[in-house]
């Protein structure tokens, strides 16, 4: 939708952190990290495969796979700043209703068809609606 659309869908990424997944906060830490070297989606998307393997030295390897500078990575690890940012979205998130991950929003309304064409169906209405 995103290529279909260049100047009409805008993604927004919010964290979510699950309580219940001890390594979740860190994980979601580390891909902000990874974004301020420009690699949040390929941090982001190998802890999401390896969610159920995740802990500190699991987060840093794949950190070093996906090629960050560490010494970097590990700096912004600590960045309280980054932990204030999940915490809003978070904090968003639940104000929002939003009980379990992935969760999508299209114009503040939450997508109930996840599936690729009522995703796209919605979108498209909404587009429509601006015209």
């Amino acid at each position: 939708m995103l290529e279909k659309y260049p100047s009409g869908v805008k993604l927004v990424f919010k964290n979510f952190p699950l309580p219940n997944h001890k390594f979740a906060l860190p994980a979601a830490i580390a891909a902000l990290a990874a974004n301020k070297q420009d690699k949040f989606w390929e941090l982001h998307d190998q802890l999401y495969k390896n969610y159920n393997r995740l802990s500190d030295q699991k987060i840093r390897e794949i950190a070093q796979q996906v090629g960050l500078d560490m010494e970097k990575f590990d700096q912004d690890m600590k960045d309280p700043k980054l932990r204030a940012i999940v915490e809003w979205d978070s904090q968003e998130g639940k104000r929002a209703g939003i009980r379990g991950i992935p969760t999508i929003f299209v114009n503040g309304r939450q997508l109930k068809n996840r599936s690729f064409q009522g995703f796209q169906a919605e979108i498209e209405k909404e587009l429509a609606r601006e015209k």
